[in-house]
């Protein structure tokens, strides 16, 4: 399986690394935000030196119960981040975390590499269509409902039954629309409980049906850290034990707060398959 991202092909023989670079100052992980520029400079060249393919930029927190900002807000914060790191990486490929067509346009058109849209498409009608026009790859990951309302939609007779039929819709309406590059996330943590969590990352390999990138976002979350009895801050083990079995179950991104020990993963996994 392969993308293309901006004239670059993209294999995923070996799993990628993505790092999540949040330009918020209201993110659950405190050692994830980025109050200035220099900081999210000297953030996203560590990422880079330590393996990641991916920056995943998001001005809009989706953590449960974020506040709901405004567009404009979240413009102000995602552009001048996208120029800031081309402007001194130039060859980064940036993906941008937002579910707002509007965003995603602007970011496409100062040099976004992707776009990570939480709800595929469900909280902007016009997103899938503003991919289509640019052609550039889309995560599409499973949510219920808004980050201020998904905590309490997260009813399944089946989750991992019920979320591979949601992408085999979105994957039907992306390709109507002539969308080329897709890939898929489970949403770990959206609408979703610890077990259900679990449940999905236990089934994750029925995901290869959809025969589409998979991309993994369990770093530092409230499933990890509640079940330690610890906080975001001391979850980084339990990161690294979830991404391990996210990778021997077909994953081929993970999405990461922490990439040298994402990477480590990533290598000491692909011995396995030897």
């Amino acid at each position: 399986m392969t993308i293309t991202c901006k004239g670059k092909l993209i294999n995923f023989e070996t799993p990628k690394v993505m790092g999540i670079l949040n330009i918020t100052p209201d993110s659950f992980y405190d050692e994830s935000r980025n109050s200035s520029p220099d900081v999210l400079l000297k953030k996203a060249e560590v990422m880079l030196e330590e393996g990641a393919t991916f920056l995943d930029a998001g001005g809009y927190s989706s953590r449960p119960g974020a506040e709901d900002i405004s567009q404009d807000e979240e413009l102000k914060r995602v552009l001048p981040a996208i120029e800031i790191l081309l402007k001194n990486f130039p060859e980064v490929l940036i993906s941008v975390d937002t579910f707002r067509s509007k965003v995603a346009e602007r970011s496409i058109q100062a040099g976004a590499a992707l776009i990570n849209d939480i709800s595929a498409g469900n909280l902007d009608v016009e997103m899938m269509q503003v991919i289509a026009r640019y052609q550039v790859p889309y995560i599409m990951m499973h949510m219920r409902g808004t980050p201020q309302t998904m905590k309490d939609l997260n009813s399944y007779e089946d989750v991992t039954q019920e979320v591979l039929f949601y992408f085999s819709e979105k994957i039907k309406a992306a390709r109507t629309l002539g969308i080329n590059d897709l890939i898929i996330d489970p949403g770990f943590g959206f609408s979703k409980n610890i077990a259900q969590n679990f449940e999905l990352l236990s089934n994750l390999e029925l995901f290869e049906i959809l025969e589409l990138p998979l991309l993994a976002g369990l770093s530092r979350k409230s499933t990890i850290y509640k079940i330690l009895n610890c906080t975001p801050n001391d979850a980084l083990n339990g990161t690294t034990v979830l991404n391990t079995l996210a990778l021997t179950k077909g994953a081929d991104i993970l999405r990461v707060h922490d990439v040298k020990e994402a990477m480590e993963t990533v290598k000491l996994t692909a011995q396995l398959k030897n």
